[in-house]
C-alpha cells in the first residue's frame, strides 16, 4: 500500500473541493512504451486507481473524470470497442471497492448510445453506491459540455411548453439548475495531462471560474503524488471570481 498524501498548504487554504481532470495521453503513452493503444487505456486505470485514493485520503468532496467525449466515437472502431470494454470491465472489478470505501460512482453524459448491457452495469453501480457519503466520483462518458447546455436549454423550453416557466424567466441560475452537477460544488480545480491545454469542451458551463493546471505528464504517469502537486500549485493562487484582491481582503476582515 503506498503511503497516504498529505501536503502542508499554505495558512487559510484548503483542498479544492471539486476537482475535474482531463486525462489525456494514453495513447501517446503506449506508443512511447511500443505498445497498442488499448495498452495506454489499460494502464491509464491504475492512475485512476490512485487519484480516487488521494481525492480520498486529501478529503477531496467531488471528483470529475472526464472518461470518453462525445467527439470520442470517431476514433478508430477497434479502439471505441476496446473502450467500451474495458470500461465495463472497470465497473465490474471496481464498484464493489469504491462501494467498501464509501465512494459514491455517478456517471454523467449521454448513456443512450451505449449497449444495453454497459447501461446496465453503469445502472448497477451508481444504485449499489447511491448512499454512500464519502467522495463522490463522476465518470464523463460520452459526454460535451455543449450536449449538456442544450440538454438544459431543452428541458426549459419543455417547461415553458408545459406551463411551468416563461421564456423571460431564463436566467443563469435557472438554466445551470439544469446542467449536468447542479448539486454539486462547481469545479474548483481543472487538471489536464500530456501537456495539453485545452479543456476540450469538458464541463464549459461548470468551469466558468476553474483555475487550471496543465501537467506534462502523461495519464498512466500520473498519480496521487502528481495530484498533490497540482493542488498544491493551486492553493498558491488568489480566487478572485470578477472581484479585486482589496476587496477580498476586506471581505475577510
Amino acid at each position: 500500500m503506498s503511503e497516504k498524501l498529505q501536503l502542508s498548504l499554505p495558512a487559510g487554504k484548503s483542498v479544492p473541493r471539486h476537482i475535474a481532470l482531463i486525462m489525456d495521453g494514453n495513447n501517446r503513452w503506449a506508443k512511447k512504451h511500443g505498445k497498442g493503444s488499448l495498452a495506454g487505456h489499460r494502464a491509464g486505470v491504475d492512475s485512476v486507481r490512485s487519484v480516487i485514493q488521494g481525492c480520498a485520503e486529501l478529503g477531496v468532496e467531488v471528483l470529475t473524470l472526464f472518461a470518453f467525449s462525445s467527439e470520442n466515437w470517431q476514433r478508430p472502431p477497434l479502439e471505441v470497442k476496446g473502450l467500451m470494454e474495458l470500461f465495463a470491465l472497470a465497473l465490474d472489478r471496481e464498484v464493489k471497492k469504491l462501494h467498501k470505501h464509501n465512494i459514491r460512482l455517478h456517471v454523467i453524459g449521454d448513456k443512450s448510445r451505449f449497449s444495453q448491457s454497459l447501461q446496465k452495469k453503469i445502472a448497477k453501480a451508481e444504485q449499489l453506491t447511491a448512499g454512500n457519503t464519502g467522495l463522490i466520483v463522476n465518470v464523463a462518458a460520452n459526454y460535451g459540455g455543449k450536449w449538456d447546455i442544450v440538454q438544459a436549454a431543452k428541458r426549459f423550453a419543455q417547461g415553458c411548453l408545459d406551463g411551468l416557466y416563461a421564456p423571460d424567466q431564463l436566467d443563469a441560475d435557472l438554466l445551470g439548475s439544469m446542467i449536468s452537477l447542479s448539486d454539486q460544488p462547481a469545479p474548483d480545480l481543472c487538471i489536464r495531462t500530456a501537456g495539453e491545454q485545452r479543456i476540450s469542451n469538458f464541463l464549459i458551463w461548470q468551469m466558468a471560474y476553474s483555475e487550471y493546471f496543465f501537467s506534462d505528464l502523461l495519464w498512466p504517469d500520473f498519480n496521487k503524488y502528481a495530484l498533490g502537486a497540482a493542488i498544491q500549485s493551486y492553493a498558491t493562487r488568489e480566487r478572485r471570481f470578477g472581484k479585486t484582491s482589496e476587496q477580498l481582503e476586506a471581505d475577510d476582515a
